[in-house]
């Protein structure tokens, strides 16, 4: 296993990080393959994982009790071990200490090694700004209960940079980020401003929920036709191992297999270990997936500010990766669109044309905008 820097912190950490929300089921909702999941989760820390991700809502709840069984018999010990408030069901103040005493009674705890305010976004940062996390947090660190604070992410770049400068005690960020995201969310602005100011970043969705494992067949082919035929799990890994900045990728593996492929590909991982050859090769995938957008939106920008408020271009981003990933990729894009403000999402727009006289691609967009509702809309 390689270990990188985690930030400012005084902490090397695995390049893989073993994200607990994909672990396998019995095919019941919430229910998790109880002994397969221990089983991959003390093979990989026999292997060099040292960073375990958790949060309150995954399976149902049962992720962080699964974890703090696999973290018996020693395995506490051996690891950092990161989960995440709820602040979507926090309503109160009491409510921090509520939900935190419940999580260290799953994982049967005294102390989290760190500790993320779960999705952070435009909507939601306020409230629970307000509400007084920091201080929360601060008092949580001040009496040992846990260790460097963070908070995970699914937003733009400009509200990513907002929270950094707004508390100068963050340690850990969590962003999306792989190589068909890089514009998306927080994006490599965000990755690298977060870099810049000291902070460890950490790596969600580096296979996009899977997606990015079993490609398209356009996309088949770019891989199937390079020299080695190169596995695509191994190079979107890679590559964000390629980058300084990137502190561990979190992997949600569901298969032992999977673990075993993962600790491999971080053992041979490395900054600036991928050639250009490689690197070409990312970028002819990355244009593959691009091509099979339906919605030709480039995300210039030119259509906004829309004089009813809407995130245009978000929309698309959302809609096409909807329709090229599909799978899990598909639930994860629906998602964030009903997480929108109600202003912002494609239901707002009234078809006024503005946006159309502004666009370099001349896309239909007041067409657009109803299907994509359509689309996405929880039913």
């Amino acid at each position: 296993m390689r270990y990188r820097r985690f930030g400012h912190l005084d902490f090397e950490v695995s390049a893989l990080g073993f994200g607990c929300m994909r672990l396998p089921t019995t095919g019941k909702p919430g229910k998790i393959d109880e002994p397969a999941a221990v089983e991959m989760i003390r093979w990989a820390i026999d292997h060099g994982v040292n960073y375990i991700d958790t949060a309150y809502p995954y399976h149902g709840g049962n992720s962080e009790r699964l974890l703090g069984a696999a973290l018996e018999d020693g395995y506490r010990d051996k690891v950092a071990l990161a989960t995440k408030m709820p602040i979507w069901m926090v309503e109160k103040a009491d409510d921090f200490d509520r939900f935190f005493d419940e999580q260290c009674e799953r994982l049967r705890t005294e102390r989290i090694d760190f500790y993320l305010l779960h999705n952070l976004q435009a909507p939601t940062w306020p409230k629970i700004r307000d509400l007084g996390a920091i201080a929360w947090l601060e008092k949580a660190r001040a009496d040992g209960r846990i260790g460097p604070v963070g908070f995970s992410f699914h937003d733009r770049a400009d509200v990513l940079k907002e929270i950094l400068d707004y508390y100068s005690g963050w340690s850990l960020c969590q962003i999306q980020y792989n190589f068909v995201n890089e514009d998306v969310q927080a994006g490599t602005p965000g990755l690298e401003y977060a870099a810049g100011k000291g902070l460890a970043v950490v790596i969600m969705e580096p296979l996009f929920g899977g997606t990015l494992a079993a490609p398209p067949e356009p996309v088949q082919k770019i891989w199937d036709e390079a020299p080695g035929r190169p596995s695509p799990v191994d190079m979107a890994l890679r590559w964000l191992w390629n980058k300084p900045e990137v502190s561990v990728v979190l992997s949600g593996m569901t298969t032992l297999e999977h673990v075993k492929q993962n600790v491999a590909s971080a053992s041979a991982s490395g900054v600036g270990s991928m050639t250009q050859a490689e690197l070409q090769l990312i970028a002819r995938a990355r244009d593959a997936y691009g091509a099979l957008n339906p919605i030709p939106c480039t995300g210039c920008g030119y259509c906004v500010p829309c004089p009813n408020g809407v995130a245009i271009p978000d929309n698309f981003q959302l809609y096409n990766n909807a329709v090229v990933f599909k799978g899990s990729s598909r639930q994860l894009n629906r998602n964030l669109y009903n997480d929108m403000p109600a202003g912002k999402r494609a239901e707002a727009c009234i078809q006024c044309g503005e946006c159309e006289e502004k666009c370099p691609q001349k896309i239909a967009i007041g067409e657009w905008m109803p299907r994509v509702h359509e689309a996405l809309a929880r039913k």
